[in-house]
């Protein structure tokens, strides 16, 4: 299924790429193949994230050994990313 992050997760991205870039550079291609792998994974398994606990419709995957998850919803035609949230931000809700 096709994954299409929306205008929502723009900034997201932004402080993903800053943070790998600036904060953390030698983390950075190991977290850039973590999320191109969950996005793989998720392709292939949309209901993989957990449901979450306050948004109806909307499911949550952690990408491993990173600080971020993965925000989104299935609809019929595709998946699309909500938020690429920092989880040290606190709840995203």
């Amino acid at each position: 299924m096709k994954i299409v992050f929306l205008e929502s997760a723009a900034q997201d991205i932004q402080w993903f790429r800053y943070y790998y870039q600036s904060v953390f550079p030698e983390g950075s291609a190991k977290a850039r193949d973590r999320l191109k792998a969950i996005q793989t994974t998720l392709a292939a398994n949309p209901y993989i994230g957990q449901p979450s606990d306050t948004v109806k419709a909307v499911r949550e995957l952690l990408i491993p050994r990173t600080p971020f998850t993965l925000i989104y919803r299935v609809t019929p035609t595709q998946i699309e990313v909500l938020r690429l949230w920092d989880t040290r931000q606190g709840n995203v809700y």
